[in-house]
């Protein structure tokens, strides 16, 4: 009697809680649902993710996208209560971002919270790959968050700083390169320096 009063608890309780989506790809290992299943019901699909989503999320407003996982129209297509969209990477390239705004859906993701960590971590290997790394010519493609931080730490080294980006950023001294090819080359071959 008293197995059959706490599963009715655990139930009414679990259905006071907001519902989650969990949007991951198959590889990826929800390390993290202990944590969230304190304040969330959570919805977490294995196999066919639109197959599931058109059975069991209909109501669900929020959707948590693990890493890069592509979240396109078809998944949206199943989730006509979805608000908002979070995603626990820096990026949003893998989220249909026109899609999402012409259905009013919100999109959040960590912003630079982890861009000191990775550009450590990105130093700390071209220390460990190059021993000698003072006064190397060093090509950063990408001069976001992390791409700049990364800067900023090898000059301390005395390195050359160039860099490619989708645009140009009028607040930096160092070289740009259009495409990749050209920064790889200027990067091996040129003799530009250290500003």
């Amino acid at each position: 009697m008293a197995d059959n009063h706490d599963s009715e608890t655990q139930t009414s309780t679990t259905k006071n809680k907001p519902l989650l989506i969990i949007h991951r790809l198959p590889s990826f290992k929800n390390s993290f649902q202990h944590r969230l299943t304190q304040s969330f019901s959570l919805l977490d699909p294995t196999g066919d993710p639109i197959a599931f989503h058109r059975l069991h999320s209909g109501s669900a407003s929020v959707l948590l996208c693990v890493g890069p996982t592509p979240l396109k129209k078809e998944i949206l297509d199943c989730l006509p209560s979805l608000k908002c969209v979070v995603t626990a990477c820096v990026g949003v390239d893998h989220i249909d971002i026109p899609e999402c705004r012409r259905r009013g859906i919100s999109i959040a993701n960590v912003g630079d919270a982890f861009s000191d960590d990775v550009a450590d971590c990105a130093v700390g290997f071209l220390i460990d790959v190059l021993r000698k790394l003072s006064g190397k010519r060093v090509g950063i493609v990408g001069l976001g968050s992390i791409g700049s931080r990364v800067a900023t730490r090898l000059i301390s080294f005395g390195c050359a700083i160039a860099y490619n980006s989708r645009h140009k950023k009028p607040s930096v001294s160092f070289p740009y390169y259009t495409n990749i090819y050209d920064l790889r080359l200027a990067v091996t071959f040129s003799s530009f320096v250290a500003r």
